[in-house]
């Protein structure tokens, strides 16, 4: 089989695609598209880090890094719960709540975009199977592990 006749191929060059369109336009506005992400992602109310970990399907370390960037941008606060040190929520600054502005922005506009380019009918087919393939990838157990397992 020909890479180019995977379907985690093509998934792989559109996501980078995406991925370099839009951190071409948030450079401009002197973030990346993962903080912009993140920022979109916090509440008003502010968000718990762990909360952020999953939504960025990130590990600890990186998110880590990822929030002592921002707050060194002076883009967001962290806070500890009081009645537990472990819990921590991330809120906005006036200039995160700027950035985020920009941010939710560039994604209507670039949607707006792929509704003009795309029939109802091709992206809601687009999108029920994207929702398919994640439920499979979820569900995948490589049959190379089963089998090596199974002459042991």
């Amino acid at each position: 089989m020909k890479q180019q006749e995977t379907v985690d191929y093509f998934l792989k060059v559109v996501w980078q695609n995406v991925s370099n369109a839009y951190n071409q336009i948030a450079s401009g506005f002197g973030i990346t598209q993962a903080i912009g992400y993140m920022l979109i992602n916090i509440e008003k109310e502010g968000t718990a880090v762990s909360k952020l970990a999953g939504l960025l399907g990130v590990k600890a370390t990186s998110l880590s890094r990822m929030l002592n960037n921002m707050e060194q941008l002076g883009l967001i606060y962290r806070e500890t719960a009081v009645g537990d040190k472990r819990s921590v929520k991330v809120y906005l600054t006036d200039f995160g709540r700027e950035k985020r502005h920009l941010a939710r922005e560039v994604v209507i506009n670039f949607n707006d975009y792929l509704n003009k380019e795309l029939t109802t009918q091709e992206k809601n087919n687009l999108i029920a199977t994207l929702q398919k393939l994640n439920k499979l990838t979820l569900a995948y157990t490589s049959t190379i592990e089963n089998d090596e397992q199974k002459n042991k």
